[in-house]
């Protein structure tokens, strides 16, 4: 995927670096990776989509890869507003007609945050898990004790010995969860480092710490997006049509969250892959299918 260099989307605040595969006239989708993965998670996706007839965005998200804040002066931003309205704002720079939008992690919160706000500019979502948008007041509870272990790096990154830690350890802590939050997929080193170098953006250590406490009540977002955040607040249900999945092995995620369903108001189908968190590098494939299913029913 990264043979070519990167191209760059100027939105308002961001140059955004993305790749594209497919044919320029192709159904339009935009494939969004989350924390702490970058564009390579979608490397055997891409070319499938491609082969169906897709044009095919894979953008690094903000505090990843090549994308730069426009100004030294701007906010390093992490809620899920300004994540949500970096895709659409990408599709409108590139002109995409209501792109099907894709992602897990970050980036399934980016999508289901641009699907739910903005419905008329999307054609549809496949969102790794469930209607993935942050409750900040139900963050402010605890969860099982065990969940809570699973979370030790959020716990961390609420503390300045956390951010030193991810700025000095940021490959070893992230190698961490790519393990711990995909059980029994044995990745290559190689595969590991291709993704890594994303995170030597300058903003990365910045952005990840903004957004994690900001989840937690306990950094404020700007002030210019809590309109947006005060309608995500009152879980506006997506009506576009959707696929969500559940990773059986997920430890992030026990149980799934096939209870999600009722704040689907469109067309909407449940699947569960058998795969870790990363489900679109673990099991491309099927992600990949359910993109393409969601495609035949628009």
């Amino acid at each position: 995927m990264t043979e070519q260099p990167a191209r760059i989307a100027q939105t308002e605040t961001l140059r955004i670096a993305y790749f594209e595969q497919g044919p320029a006239n192709g159904w339009p989708v935009i494939l969004s990776h989350g924390f702490p993965y970058d564009v390579h998670a979608f490397e055997q996706v891409a070319p499938i989509l491609a082969g169906a007839g897709a044009r095919v965005i894979v953008p690094y998200a903000r505090g990843f890869g090549s994308t730069s804040f426009i100004s030294a002066n701007t906010m390093r931003n992490g809620q899920q507003a300004a994540r949500g309205l970096d895709v659409i704002q990408l599709a409108e720079v590139l002109e995409l007609n209501r792109p099907i939008l894709a992602g897990f992690d970050w980036g399934g919160n980016a999508s289901c945050v641009a699907a739910a706000l903005w419905p008329e500019r999307v054609g549809g979502l496949v969102c790794y898990a469930g209607y993935d948008i942050i409750d900040v007041d139900a963050q402010r509870n605890p969860v099982s004790a065990s969940l809570e272990r699973v979370f030790w790096y959020q716990h961390l990154f609420q503390s300045e010995r956390g951010r030193k830690c991810l700025t000095a350890h940021r490959r070893e802590l992230c190698r961490l969860l790519w393990y711990e939050w995909s059980p029994g997929w044995h990745f290559a080193e190689a595969t590991f480092d291709r993704s890594a170098v994303s995170f030597d953006n300058p903003d990365f250590v910045d952005v990840v710490i903004h957004a994690y406490r900001w989840i937690f009540g306990l950094e404020k977002g700007d002030s210019a997006l809590q309109t947006l955040e005060a309608r995500l607040a009152q879980k506006p249900p997506i009506t576009v049509a959707a696929v969500t999945i559940d990773g059986s092995a997920d430890p992030l995620k026990p149980g799934g969250t096939a209870d999600h369903a009722g704040l689907f108001a469109g067309m909407h189908e449940h699947r569960i892959v058998a795969a870790g968190h990363n489900v679109p590098q673990q099991e491309p494939e099927q992600f990949a299918d359910a993109i393409i299913k969601l495609r035949s029913w628009l």
